[in-house]
């Protein structure tokens, strides 16, 4: 199951959609018919991203949007709308929107849009978590003592030198421990949100890491796969 969506749409058909869309690519769906009624919702649920309707009764978009923003609220918001111009765009951004699908909108390109704001919100918290300013100068991975400064991992008395991105790759994990860490956010993390390489890029880090700082790199106990998704820092 991926992430918890809240949805506050007033048009009972494009609901019905909108969750049948997101639930049928894995989504978690709450939806609401309503503004207020989103409000009531939200502190009841950890959700992951709201969709809001511009023109709903009884409280608009732009209205929930504000109301949540002013709690000090951080979930994304997306916006959907029928208003074209500009300044409908802007309003809704300054409010503390984070982006906006026009209706009618296609099923690819919301499903793109929302994919693309939660992966923004999972690299902020990983950036939030600050590895580089949090980790001390010498930290524990699993077994091994990592010195950032000398760009080496000691385990058992070996040590080995690691690259720039695997020492990287190192106070990612150390900064999220027990937390699964998708292929997405380790690459933006990483290499950053330009790369478009694949995967396997990461993958091949990843092993090469094992092998430094795992006593038996072929059956990790630090760095674990998660299937279908990532990795994950065990601790040791």
């Amino acid at each position: 199951m991926k992430a918890h969506v809240l949805i506050a749409e007033d048009d009972p058909n494009i609901r019905a959609g909108l969750v049948a869309t997101l639930e049928s690519d894995g989504y978690r769906v709450t939806a609401a018919g309503d503004g207020a009624q989103a409000l009531r919702l939200f502190p009841q649920e950890k959700f992951a991203l709201v969709i809001l309707d511009v023109m709903m009764p009884r409280m608009s978009g732009y209205d929930v949007c504000r109301e949540l923003r002013a709690r000090g609220e951080r979930v994304p918001i997306l916006f959907l709308t029928a208003k074209g111009e500009e300044v409908d765009k802007v309003v809704g951004l300054k409010l503390g929107a984070d982006d906006y699908v026009l209706k009618p909108f296609g099923v690819h390109e919301l499903l793109a849009r929302v994919e693309a704001l939660l992966r923004r919100a999972r690299l902020a918290e990983v950036a939030a978590a600050g590895p580089a300013s949090n980790l001390p100068m010498v930290f524990r991975l699993g077994e091994a003592e990592v010195d950032r400064a000398r760009f080496r991992a000691t385990v058992a008395g070996r040590e080995t030198a690691l690259t720039a991105r695997e020492l990287k790759l190192a106070e990612v994990f150390a900064a999220h421990p027990g937390e699964v860490l998708s292929r997405d956010v380790l690459l933006n993390a990483v290499w950053g949100v330009d790369y478009f390489g694949t995967t396997r890029t990461l993958d091949q880090h990843v092993a090469q890491l094992r092998k430094k700082i795992e006593r038996q790199p072929e059956e990790p106990t630090a760095i674990v796969t998660v299937h279908g998704v990532g990795y994950r820092y065990a601790g040791g």
